[in-house]
């Protein structure tokens, strides 16, 4: 009778422990909803988000700045020193406990590309990762606008495009019109070669996707170290429950 109790315990406890498993990846899952291609980032490969964090550097802080996320924070998340981050990352000269700020003033930001660009400390949390991979992906060449680039993810995006030199030069392939409705992209094709290729250029969008996902959720690496050992704790704790419950109710018939 108690080893029949035992066991039912015990299926009780698997079928918890894998509810739980379920709730924690379902708002993840749901987060990358939205029919764009899955990056596939990985915040616990830290040679990706070196390499993320210099590509930001050296192409988006220009003009996008990252106000929650500190220098000395960075570091730490990264697996990186003070002297690596002052060398290679930091080239708007605060001190290692300051925020990443954009070293272009807001209001001449305004006044020259007429809205001061985002910060993106919480584009991956608002957007998804998986559109801010397609997004990157999916500038074309377009003379009709001020910049000389459009986005099929954001459509008319006053964001000239900051990795035309890796990538090189889309062009959009229309679809003839039909019924009445004007003609639309049927594709974008690569009409100039940048300096890096198509594959080379997937990974430092992943790259690129993976630190700024990091940084949206900088405590995910301390959360996911913790979650294991939770998980651990709570089994063994159970465990020890209805071991000491299956001896204290022996002698009860």
């Amino acid at each position: 009778m108690h080893d029949k109790t035992f066991r039912a315990s015990m299926r009780t406890l698997t079928v918890l422990l894998a509810l739980l498993v379920a709730f924690a990846a379902a708002p993840a899952a749901l987060a990358e909803e939205g029919g764009y291609p899955n990056v596939n980032v990985n915040v616990h490969d830290k040679a990706s988000l070196q390499r993320g964090a210099r590509l930001f550097m050296n192409y988006c802080v220009g003009c996008h700045s990252l106000k929650y996320m500190r220098y000395s924070q960075m570091a730490e998340g990264l697996g990186l020193t003070e002297q690596q981050v002052m060398d290679n990352l930091n080239f708007t000269g605060v001190k290692f406990g300051e925020p990443i700020v954009s070293a272009m003033p807001e209001a001449d930001a305004e006044k020259w590309l007429g809205k001061a660009p985002p910060d993106l400390s919480l584009e991956v949390s608002a957007r998804g990762a998986d559109w801010v991979a397609a997004y990157l992906k999916s500038f074309y060449l377009d003379p009709s606008t001020a910049s000389g680039w459009n986005n099929t993810v954001f459509p008319n995006v006053a964001m000239p495009f900051p990795l035309w030199q890796l990538q090189g030069e889309q062009v959009a392939v229309m679809s003839p019109p039909a019924n009445g409705e004007p003609a639309t992209i049927k594709e974008l094709k690569l009409a100039q070669p940048g300096s890096m290729t198509p594959a080379q250029y997937d990974r430092a969008v992943r790259d690129l996707t993976a630190f700024l996902t990091y940084v949206s959720s900088p405590d995910e690496l301390v959360r996911s170290s913790m979650g294991a050992w939770v998980v651990l704790y709570l089994v063994f704790f159970t465990l020890f429950a209805l071991v000491l419950k299956k001896e204290y109710w022996k002698d009860v018939h």
